[in-house]
């Protein structure tokens, strides 16, 4: 039997309703801010990576503390020195940005985010083509031809049928040889040379190809693409660097990850590393989804759950690397994406390398700034916006402008950076956050370090997450020993990365934790006597993988007066729900359903469709308990997910 520690058995004694005193956090936390400035500051500029370790030697540990100190009074003396200039420049400063044909460096890009084109529906695609056009053709009347350049991000056709295969009326159109060539025709029709880089939805060309490999390469021969990346000069020593999705049966999970493939990460490190800042390289990269650590706007509701938001989502380690990339070649100066069909009108729809201290802690952004692209198309918008981008650069800096669609047009400056060195720029927004006071929907909650949503410290035996069950207006947040990251925001529980603390992506629903409370608790080492002889297999597994050189273990309860819930993680030891499988299996599952929903009204006492439906229910293994057995499990309970009932 599992013999459990003191504090547990304590903490279950009195029904898990002790108050939560997180004052070691704080009073840690605060030590941490108070840190003053140590004389070797200028020695080191190794970016802090909010990332601790999980159990070290007091020596260690107190290393570990002087390196923070040193590393946070570096950071903060760079941001007291953006804050000093931001204040002698109580006005954005005017644009930089004038085509010059004597200067090398200038350039004009346009940038098109998710075009979602479906055949019948062409106006808002004319139009925008429209805008675009008067705005190349006076600047290659001043740059010429090769300085100007379009990009489109990908996401070309519409994820449904549009009336376009009369022999398959249920074909969708994204993907399609159709779609391609119809996108191929539309974006050499802007009068320059364009890139385009795949999407989540440009490979779903599923009922016409077998295979991934195969629809790629009907892809890129449509639009004349040697490979799914780009690298295209358009001035002085400044590339345009293009990425692309090229997995979507193949995905792990679900079909809405943009993932980039290692032959395409490899190229893109090495071509960074040949262009060194140092050198006055200059590198904007576009991708579909944004990378962890961007920090622009995403929806929790769908891209968080579903675990789709950034480049390669569900690998922890690949996911993590395109930031690691950028913190680490400063050459890399812009990032734009598309994937979630928001407006530019937040703020938070761009994001620079430096921020206020006001605003939060340092995010290590290296030299990068980060755009969210909206859509051109009425019907592809989330939030009514329609709206491009427009990139215009020239030896001195660059501006992050918005074609606006539905302003016939209009370009709006929304951020200007302006380059010190070849490692150092400083940038200014434009303009005020114009979003809806509606739009906090999309915004989602990210943590920063010692903030008020901070609660539990990473040594404390048992901490309780709040005083009262947790509600819809919880936020709180905590590291566990072993570093990951979980928190409480919107009534759910979710997991962020361990050093960006962007969300990653759904551990509990709202419908399973609000009205109830969560727990931390040991749970290794000295209690780890546990009986598996009457487990076929186990035997001999006590305190497997818990020497004393071995992490400490927790344990995530949650719990109200009738239960205690354990939230157990993956095998990876992450702890959101990887659990949304990509469209090829879908597609399979619905049509299993279809035959069951037929078979129910052919042989169940029903009388209508939609009885029969409601009779239908999907399971799936193997486990149900942690004896790691598919056999001799408690019998599933009814959930429902995104509109589909399901047993789990």
């Amino acid at each position: 039997m599992k013999k459990f520690s003191t504090t547990t058995m304590k903490l279950l004694s009195i029904g898990l309703a002790a108050p939560s005193t997180p004052s070691r956090c704080r009073l840690f936390a605060s030590l941490l801010l108070a840190s003053s400035f140590l004389s070797n500051i200028i020695q080191k500029s190794a970016a802090f990576v909010q990332e601790p370790p999980s159990r070290p030697s007091s020596a260690l540990h107190a290393g570990k503390q002087d390196a923070e100190r040193q590393q946070r009074a570096l950071l903060q003396a760079r941001l007291d020195m953006e804050r000093n200039f931001k204040k002698k420049q109580k006005t954005p400063p005017p644009p930089i940005i004038k085509a010059d044909k004597n200067d090398e460096y200038s350039f004009m890009v346009g940038i098109l985010g998710d075009l979602h084109i479906d055949p019948r529906k062409m106006e808002d695609y004319e139009i925008g083509r429209q805008h675009f056009v008067s705005l190349f053709d006076e600047a290659k009347s001043t740059l010429g031809q090769d300085r100007v350049a379009l990009v489109s991000l990908g996401d070309l056709g519409e994820s449904k049928n549009c009336d376009h295969n009369t022999d398959n009326p249920f074909e969708l159109f994204a993907g399609t040889t159709i779609c391609h060539a119809m996108a191929a025709e539309y974006l050499s029709s802007f009068g320059v040379p364009y890139e385009v880089i795949g999407g989540n939805h440009d490979l779903e060309g599923i009922d016409e190809f077998d295979t991934d490999a195969k629809n790629l390469r009907r892809f890129l021969k449509l639009h004349n693409k040697p490979t799914p990346q780009f690298c295209r000069q358009v001035a002085e020593k400044t590339l345009l660097v293009g990425l692309s999705s090229t997995v979507f049966r193949d995905a792990k999970y679900t079909s809405h990850e943009v993932i980039i493939d290692q032959d395409q990460i490899r190229w893109f490190e090495d071509l960074v590393a040949s262009k060194p800042a140092d050198e006055g390289w200059r590198i904007f990269v576009f991708s579909h989804a944004p990378p962890n650590g961007s920090g622009i706007r995403i929806i929790q509701e769908n891209h968080v759950v579903n675990g789709c938001c950034w480049l390669n989502h569900s690998d922890e380690q690949s996911c993590r690397k395109f930031i690691e990339i950028v913190r680490e070649h400063r050459c890399i100066k812009g990032w734009f994406s598309g994937h979630f069909h928001l407006g530019q009108d937040y703020q938070d729809s761009i994001t620079f390398p430096t921020i206020d201290p006001s605003e939060g802690p340092y995010p290590n952004r290296g030299s990068c700034v980060f755009a969210q692209t909206s859509v051109m198309r009425a019907g592809s918008s989330r939030d009514g916006r329609q709206q491009s981008r427009l990139l215009r650069g020239t030896k001195d800096g660059f501006e992050v402008c918005t074609v606006d669609h539905k302003k016939g047009g209009k370009i709006r400056v929304d951020a200007t950076i302006t380059y010190r060195d070849d490692t150092h720029e400083v940038g200014v927004y434009a303009h005020e956050d114009e979003a809806y006071d509606h739009d906090n929907y999309f915004r989602v909650y990210q943590p920063q370090m010692n903030d008020h949503g901070y609660v539990c410290a990473e040594n404390d035996e048992v901490c309780l997450l709040t005083r009262k069950p947790i509600t819809k207006d919880t936020v709180a947040w905590w590291r566990i020993c072993c570093g990951r990251v979980l928190g409480v925001v919107n009534g759910m529980m979710l997991e962020f990365d361990r050093s960006t603390l962007a969300p990653l992506g759904l551990v509990l629903p709202g419908d399973e934790l609000i009205g109830k409370q969560v727990a931390i608790v040991e749970s290794g080492l000295e209690e780890c006597m546990i009986n598996f002889e009457s487990e076929e297999g186990m035997e001999g597994a006590d305190c497997a993988d818990t020497s004393k050189d071995q992490y400490r273990e927790q344990a995530v309860l949650v719990f109200d007066d009738d239960g205690v819930t354990v939230i157990q993680p993956n095998a990876d030891g992450s702890y959101w729900r990887k659990i949304v499988r990509n469209k090829i299996a879908r597609m399979k599952e619905k049509r299993r359903e279809k035959a069951a929903i037929d078979f129910a009204q052919a042989y169940l006492p029903v009388r209508s469709e939609q009885e029969a439906k409601e009779k239908v229910v999907s399971t799936w293994g193997p486990y149900t308990t942690t004896s790691g057995s598919a056999v001799n499990g408690v019998m599933p309970t009814l959930k429902e997910f995104a509109g589909v009932v399901y047993k789990s």
